[in-house]
C-alpha cells in the first residue's frame, strides 16, 4: 500500500495509539496476571484512543511464537519465567500498524540474549530498507544477526505488508533467505518481526484457535444466525475473536462459527509453537519507506 499523505498522517496516529497500548502492557505484565486482562485490557485502550484492532491482542508465551488469543473464559496467568510476546496493532478506517515486543519475566532475565537478538536483527533490517531492496537481502541479515547471536531464525514466519483492511499484504519479508520473491516499493508500508529461538526454527499449528478471519461471504444456510453472521462482517474481513462477541448468544454465535468454517469461508489460526518445544523470542514494528528512508510508526 502506498497511502496518500493523508493516509500517512492516520497511520502515525493509529502508530502512536499502538505503541501506547504496546507499552502499557510491557510495564504492566507481571506474574500472576491474567493473559485475557492484558490483552482486552490494550484493545480497551485502542478504542478509547479512536482507533480499532485490526486483530486481536495476543499474548504468546515461551515456546508459543504467536497467535495465543484469550477465549473469553480464559484464567491463565503470566508466570514467573515466562518470555513472553506482546502482540497488537491499531487500525482508523482500515489504516493498519502492527507491532510487538518480547517480555522477559524471570529474575535473573535469562531470556535476554535471546530478545536481544531478535531486537538488534530487526534493526539491522529496519537501517536496509530502501526503495527496491530485495526482501531476501533483509532476511540474509537477519539470519546473520540472530545466527551471530547465538540463535536460530523462525524460517516458517515473515514479515508483511500492510494494506487498507488488509493485515497480510505483499510483500513478505523474511528472516532468512528462503527463496521467496519481492522488494521494498518507495512509500510503502510494512512491518518486519524476526523470530529468534535456540530450537530448529520452525513453527507448527497447535493448540484451540481463538482467531478467526472472515475471507468471503457464505452460502444461505440455516445454521447461520443472521445477527452473530452481521457482527462477524462488520469487522470488514480482519482477524477476530470469540471475545469480541460476548454479547451474542453463545450457542448461535458457535454453530454460525462452525458454519463459516465448515464451508471453507472463515478461517483459523491456531497458536503457533517452535516444533522442538523451545522458547521463542520476537519483536516488530510498521515502517513507512518515505523519501528520506524507514520511519518507525510504532517506535
Amino acid at each position: 500500500m502506498i497511502p496518500t499523505s493523508a493516509e500517512l498522517e492516520t497511520l502515525r496516529e493509529a502508530g502512536k495509539i499502538a505503541s501506547n497500548a504496546r507499552n502499557w502492557a510491557a510495564k504492566t505484565i507481571k506474574p500472576g496476571y491474567l493473559l485475557r486482562d492484558l490483552q482486552e485490557g490494550m484493545e480497551t485502550m485502542i478504542r478509547e484512543a479512536g482507533a480499532l484492532p485490526p486483530f486481536p491482542a495476543q499474548t504468546s508465551r515461551n515456546k508459543v511464537a504467536a497467535h495465543y488469543c484469550s477465549s473469553p473464559s480464559d484464567k491463565s496467568i503470566f508466570e514467573e519465567n515466562d518470555l513472553v510476546k506482546i502482540d497488537v496493532g491499531a487500525h482508523i478506517d482500515g489504516l493498519i500498524v502492527d507491532t510487538g515486543i518480547s517480555t522477559d519475566l524471570s529474575a535473573d532475565k535469562r531470556w535476554s540474549s535471546m530478545i536481544g537478538a531478535a531486537s538488534d536483527a530487526l534493526d539491522a533490517a529496519i537501517a536496509m530498507c530502501s526503495p527496491n531492496v530485495d526482501v531476501e537481502d533483509i532476511g540474509e541479515r537477519v539470519e546473520e544477526v540472530i545466527t551471530f547471536a547465538g540463535f536460530k531464525p523462525i524460517l516458517n514466519l515473515t514479515g508483511h505488508g500492510l494494506g487498507k483492511y488488509t493485515l497480510h499484504d505483499s510483500p513478505q519479508i523474511p528472516n532468512a533467505r528462503i527463496g521467496l520473491k519481492g522488494s521494498l516499493e518507495a512509500g510503502s508500508i510494512f512491518a518486519i518481526e524476526p523470530f529468534a529461538t535456540s530450537g530448529r526454527g520452525y513453527i507448527k499449528d497447535g493448540g484451540k484457535p481463538e482467531v478467526f478471519m472472515l475471507e468471503r461471504p457464505p452460502k444461505p444456510s440455516n445454521k447461520i444466525d443472521s445477527d452473530t453472521l452481521e457482527a462477524i462482517q462488520t469487522w470488514r474481513g480482519l482477524p477476530i475473536a470469540r471475545r469480541y462477541f460476548n454479547d451474542l448468544p453463545k450457542k448461535p454465535f458457535e454453530r454460525t462459527l462452525k458454519e463459516l468454517i465448515k464451508q471453507g469461508v472463515a478461517r483459523e489460526y491456531p497458536p503457533l509453537i517452535e516444533v522442538a518445544g523451545h522458547n521463542v523470542g520476537w519483536k516488530e514494528h510498521s515502517i513507512w519507506l518515505g523519501p528520506h528512508g524507514p520511519e518507525i510508526l510504532t517506535a
